[in-house]
């Protein structure tokens, strides 16, 4: 079946919607079904995948740095009037982190090598999106991107975002009070990537 891929920010509308429906339903028994997919874990920033150490060693440079309350405020002091929006969004921030690997002329490793990151998130019960891929289109451009939200009601409680392309990795970890607008306002800075606003789809869906 053809995926039908829908705007970024009407997906993540649907999936707080089915949370906040999720929420106020009685709590079934567990079984078997349940037991494989656990409620979502809290937001930790000091947390990776050991997968992500896995592909460090391989990387020809990388760089992780962490970014606290005390921080983005300074940070975002120093931008001009005209991001108002991103401003806000900043401010609903508690921390972020990431990982940023570069790899050789070889580059990125296969995706079998980053599939256990995408797992090690589905276990811990995190809502996942997925962009378009744009392989094939350009080899300047390919690109894969992933998305995970920590859904608390109605709530964002953090997000990650993991960014392939043929020369690099970059992970990046929210933790804080978000909306799915405020992830598009965040595009950009503090080491996150500028990814497309309508590229996403449910992970679930199968073609």
């Amino acid at each position: 079946m053809k995926q039908r891929i829908l705007p970024f920010s009407l997906l993540m509308a649907v999936g707080i919607l089915s949370a906040l429906l999720h929420a106020q339903a009685p709590v079934p028994p567990q079984t078997p079904e349940t037991a494989a997919n656990p409620a979502p874990e809290a937001v930790d920033l000091e947390w990776a995948p050991p997968a992500l150490a896995d592909l460090s060693r391989q990387a020809a440079a990388k760089s992780s740095f962490e970014l606290d309350r005390t921080m983005l405020t300074a940070a975002s002091s120093l931008m001009p009037d005209s991001e108002k929006e991103t401003r806000q969004a900043i401010a609903k921030i508690d921390g972020v982190s990431v990982h940023l690997l570069r790899f050789g002329p070889a580059g990125t490793p296969d995706d079998a090598s980053i599939e256990p990151i995408r797992e090690a998130y589905r276990e811990r019960g995190w809502k996942h999106l997925i962009s378009t891929s744009t392989a094939g289109k350009s080899p300047l451009h390919d690109k894969a991107t992933d998305l995970w939200m920590v859904l608390d009601g109605i709530n964002v409680r953090g997000a990650v975002i993991l960014v392939q392309t043929p020369k690099s990795l970059t992970l990046v970890t929210l933790k804080g009070d978000l909306s799915p607008v405020d992830l598009l306002h965040l595009r950009g800075h503090f080491g996150i990537p500028r990814f497309e606003a309508d590229g996403f789809k449910d992970a679930k869906e199968k073609q």
